[in-house]
């Protein structure tokens, strides 16, 4: 019998590269993957995988395999979904992930209103940046994921997710009180090109997302403090250390003073935020309760900005 569980383990050394990192995102150990990946060779009849020193490499089957995998994968899925459908309460797990301010702007509000229309759904939110959103997917540790599109994150086309956009997040320019470019009623991206700017470039998806902007606008940012939490960022330019992108989904801290001044010109950064899920799993009554509500509250999000 084939066993899509151990399936799911070469999809996962696939997209993480080590059994290590595999073993990581399955939440289980590196010699357990080790076994359930020996269990799949013997259930295929040829070799998956290959060593080359301390490390394993995918054979031309293994890369045979997964070329089918998605197909498997997804009708799986269409079926745990179909199956699920038939059953008479809506009750379970519903675990949602996201960037930072995703999961403050949507996701916990979605995962309030649950609460108090289905009861029987507990809903498991996770903090985590876009590609560690999708590892958690692939995985079966998250059933949606809510993302922003940045360099190591999958393209729309990925067969192995169903990506929509959900919302368009404008950004802008975050600059100390009394700052000149504060007294102007807006600003282009290029009058902030001499400024020092405040961004952290490792695990961190605004990161690719400012230094695209700065790029269509002519000119590379000089980063001068590597900051990440948006509390922590708001505070440094209140200190007058430097500027940032501010999205719009993040609120100014009360105590900070800085001023929020709307770009315009040919180049106005806009975050667009992505929600993920597996490929054949949207009709499952978790899954799709959870979007219905993800996208009633974007919804009036967009028509409050």
């Amino acid at each position: 019998m084939f066993d899509l569980r151990r399936l799911l383990v070469l999809r996962v050394l696939a997209e993480r590269g080590t059994v290590t990192a595999a073993a990581a995102d399955l939440h289980v150990t590196p010699s357990a993957v080790s076994q359930q990946l020996r269990a799949l060779t013997e259930e295929i009849g040829v070799p998956l995988l290959a060593r080359t020193g301390r490390t394993v490499e995918l054979t031309p089957a293994a890369y045979a395999l997964l070329a089918h995998a998605d197909d498997l994968g997804a009708r799986w899925e269409a079926a745990r979904a179909d199956i699920a459908a038939r059953g008479n309460a809506l009750t379970g797990i519903l675990r949602v992930c996201g960037v930072s301010s995703a999961v403050a702007a949507l996701l916990l509000p979605v995962a309030a209103r649950l609460r108090e229309s289905h009861p029987g759904i507990a809903v498991h939110v996770g903090e985590l940046e876009s590609e560690e959103c999708f590892r958690q997917l692939l995985a079966a540790r998250a059933d949606i994921a809510l993302t922003l599109p940045a360099a190591h994150t999958p393209p729309a086309g990925d067969p192995r997710y169903e990506q929509r956009v959900l919302f368009e997040d404008v950004q802008d320019l975050l600059v100390p009180r009394g700052h000149p470019l504060a007294e102007r009623a807006e600003v282009t991206l290029a009058d902030a090109r001499t400024e020092a700017w405040i961004a952290k470039p490792a695990h961190n998806d605004s990161y690719d997302l400012l230094v695209a902007a700065c790029a269509a606008a002519g000119f590379t940012p000089h980063i001068t403090h590597h900051v990440k939490e948006w509390f922590a960022v708001s505070a440094a330019v209140a200190f007058g250390f430097g500027v940032c992108l501010l999205p719009r989904l993040v609120p100014i801290p009360a105590e900070h003073p800085v001023v929020r001044v709307p770009l315009q010109g040919s180049v106005r950064p806009v975050r667009t935020i992505i929600a993920g899920i597996r490929r054949g799993s949207g009709e499952h009554p978790l899954i799709a309760i959870g979007m219905h509500t993800l996208e009633a509250v974007a919804a009036e999000l967009a028509a409050a900005t």
